[in-house]
């Protein structure tokens, strides 16, 4: 024993200078590989079987690890998706669409925070990165794109950081997503319950989104102005943009969600088609440079090597942890509070909030959710409806400040142009919508259910 520690009290150990090892700034995926090949040393030492110095069963399984990560089938959509996101985020579409859905939507109020939200759900459909990479990459885009565009037109700024910090976090909940996927490998579910699931809640927490941006501007039009009658092109001109930018991309990301959803192709296969369809898109555009081509398949990579080596870290940790018998712990501490499920619920929901600060979603989704999945089945909590609350709550951990991620993105690009708090001042009301979503959904569970059950009835 480790200083007369019981093994689970070594695992508690090991997750605590894994907090504190992250919370001072070393890389995760590094991290969480030194600490499972550290603490596993430990956990299968035995000199009796021991022949030499490296003759210890943490290195064959930390090998074992790293190829089923390169095996796994589904896991083969990763690159797929993130080549198409890449390649759609480089083809100069963005700034059509936002131009275009601004116009069409002149006459209501707030019509370019409605074109901001309406196009950062439709980037992050487009965009299949990791969770922090499809929010950075997005409020970013939107940063730079869109929120100079609406400052220019009059708009207040704290309104207009809070649209694009929040419209960038959709990309946690609308699917497809590679969240879904992992999801569903960790959990044993079915990937195309998940996006079926996840559909209904992203739609819903849009529709939120915008309905309090029109709310808002309509009660005070001076933070959102409309514009000039000037400024407006003729009806035909505007149907003209909205066609050529809006219906192609849109077509690409129902062709993908469609085929899978409706059991035609795997997420793999549909990522597949996704990507080719990214290229035929880039050709319609005349952006399919080999500059931007190169720089997608560099990026692709770059990122898909970072996931993977995420998720090798992520599963020797939790390999390590399980062993040493920590799952247990946290497993004989819930089931002796004697909870109800609600309180169960709101219980790890608020967890799961507190880690979302300094973890990525990965050692959330691999490390701390098998510990939960046991307790689910227990309190009777039906396992996809738990899979999208953890979905809308992620979304708040890039929206809490101090930690919030999504605020420091925007910051970055703007960085001489707005303050932080005024960007925090502009998130709060939006992150009280992401936490009205997640009652919604807990008191009509349907909004998540509804549709697997539906469309996988037989």
């Amino acid at each position: 024993m480790l200083f007369s520690l019981t093994n689970p009290e070594v695992a508690i150990m090991m997750m605590g200078i894994f907090l504190f090892a992250v919370l001072l700034g070393f890389p995760i995926a590094f991290t969480l590989m030194a600490m499972g090949l550290g603490f596993g040393y430990y956990a299968y030492f035995d000199p009796t079987k021991m022949e030499h110095l490296f003759d210890n069963r943490i290195f064959q399984l930390f090998v074992q690890n790293t190829y089923t990560v390169m095996d796994n089938n589904v896991l083969t959509a990763v690159p797929l998706f993130l080549f198409m996101g890449y390649l759609v985020e480089r083809a100069g579409i963005v700034a059509k669409l936002f131009f275009a859905i601004r116009l069409a939507s002149h006459k209501l109020p707030a019509s370019m925070a409605v074109a901001a939200l309406i196009i950062a759900a439709l980037i992050t459909c487009a965009l299949f990165s990791t969770a922090t990479g499809i929010i950075g990459a997005v409020v970013t885009l939107m940063g730079l794109l869109a929120w100079p565009a609406m400052i220019k037109a009059g708009y207040d700024k704290k309104f207009a950081s809070g649209i694009i910090c929040s419209g960038g976090c959709l990309g946690i909940l609308i699917p497809p997503r590679i969240m879904l996927i992992v999801y569903s490998v960790i959990a044993q579910l079915s990937p195309l319950r998940l996006f079926a699931a996840a559909i209904f809640p992203g739609l819903m927490l849009a529709g939120l989104y915008i309905g309090y941006a029109i709310f808002r501007a309509w009660m005070n039009p001076s933070i959102a102005p409309k514009p000039a009658a000037e400024e407006i092109p003729p009806t035909a001109v505007i149907m003209k943009e909205v066609l050529v930018s809006f219906l192609p991309l849109f077509s690409l990301i129902i062709l993908v969600l469609g085929t899978i959803l409706a059991g035609i192709a795997t997420p793999a296969e549909a990522a597949a088609v996704g990507a080719f369809g990214s290229l035929v898109l880039s050709y319609f555009y005349k952006t399919l440079k080999w500059k931007n081509f190169k720089e997608s398949v560099f990026l692709t990579a770059k990122t898909t090597a970072m996931i993977m080596w995420l998720f090798i870290g992520s599963w020797t940790f939790a390999s390590v942890f399980s062993y040493l018998g920590g799952h247990e712990v946290f497993e004989h501490f819930f089931k002796s509070l004697n909870l109800q499920p609600w309180q169960f619920l709101v219980i790890t929901q608020l967890i799961i909030f507190l880690l979302g600060w300094p973890l990525e979603w990965t050692e959330i989704l691999i490390i701390f959710v098998p510990i939960f999945l046991p307790l689910v089945e227990f309190f009777g909590v039906n396992p996809y409806f738990f899979a999208m609350l953890i979905a809308l709550n992620l979304q708040t951990s890039f929206l809490t400040p101090p930690m919030a991620m999504s605020a420091y993105y925007l910051k970055g690009v703007q960085s001489k142009n707005v303050e932080l708090m005024q960007i925090f001042g502009g998130i709060m009301p939006f992150l009280g919508i992401v936490i009205l979503a997640m009652v919604l959904m807990y008191l009509f569970p349907g909004i998540a259910l509804w549709l697997p059950e539906t469309l996988f009835a037989n």
